[in-house]
């Protein structure tokens, strides 16, 4: 992909997004990786009403060299790129939005919790779906930091180290109270797997309290067949 053709993207992407609710006002953001460095949204930008020749370019030690003011969350996305291209080479897209179902879990499982934070494996859904667990995998919940916190993104990189090296690779972690992020090999493969994350926060939540997970031999089944990644 150009750089050209990336830019192009993340606006449809953007837009798309938008339209259909997945995102609101300026919450959320998209950046791909270049082979010379980095494109962002800008901050405080809408992403229904992206401008090509505006989004943020930074060379590949994230110093500014074009557009409006990147997006804070870059620190983030940087980790995240690269901690996930040890286990997904191809790892071009980053995408975070404040996706309402999303979020309305996250609020729901912390109220449940014991504890008054997250513990570390703590995962947003279960395996509910054969299409989740297919698309879009293990979701770890991260505990909630100050948006833009270096700890954030330090505690997100921790996270794909640790599912990467027992074997399951991730696609994709939930900030508590905050939104996703989901990366992937380009902004639409990336987007997919952000429209399954949320349908299927969308299932738990009109679901009744109890629900029954996929049983060991369906996943691995999906494994099997499909190289689910669970």
């Amino acid at each position: 992909m150009t750089e050209t053709q990336a830019r192009d993207e993340i606006c449809r992407v953007g837009k798309s997004l938008f339209e259909r609710g997945y995102v609101h006002a300026s919450a959320g953001n998209i950046s791909v990786r270049l082979d010379d460095g980095f494109l962002i949204t800008p901050t405080d930008a809408c992403l229904g009403f992206l401008d090509p020749a505006r989004l943020a370019k930074l060379d590949r030690q994230s110093q500014q060299v074009s557009g409006d003011k990147a997006s804070k969350t870059m620190a983030l996305h940087n980790r995240i790129y690269a901690t996930a291209t040890k286990f997904d080479a191809d790892t071009r897209c980053v995408i975070h939005t404040h996706s309402t179902h999303c979020v309305a879990l996250s609020l729901r499982l912390e109220a449940s919790a014991t504890q008054t934070t997250f513990p570390v494996t703590q995962e947003l859904l279960p395996a509910i779906t054969p299409y989740f667990v297919m698309k879009v995998g293990h979701v770890p919940v991260i505990d909630y930091h100050l948006p833009g916190a270096l700890a954030a993104a330090d505690a997100v990189a921790q996270t794909i180290q640790r599912y990467g090296e027992q074997g399951t690779p991730i696609r994709a972690v939930m900030l508590a109270r905050l939104g996703p992020n989901v990366w992937h090999a380009s902004p639409a493969a990336a987007m997919a797997t952000l429209e399954e994350l949320e349908e299927t926060a969308r299932l738990v939540c009109l679901s009744p309290s109890t629900l029954s997970s996929l049983s060991d031999a369906h996943i691995q089944e999906l494994r099997a067949t499909f190289g689910a990644r669970w």
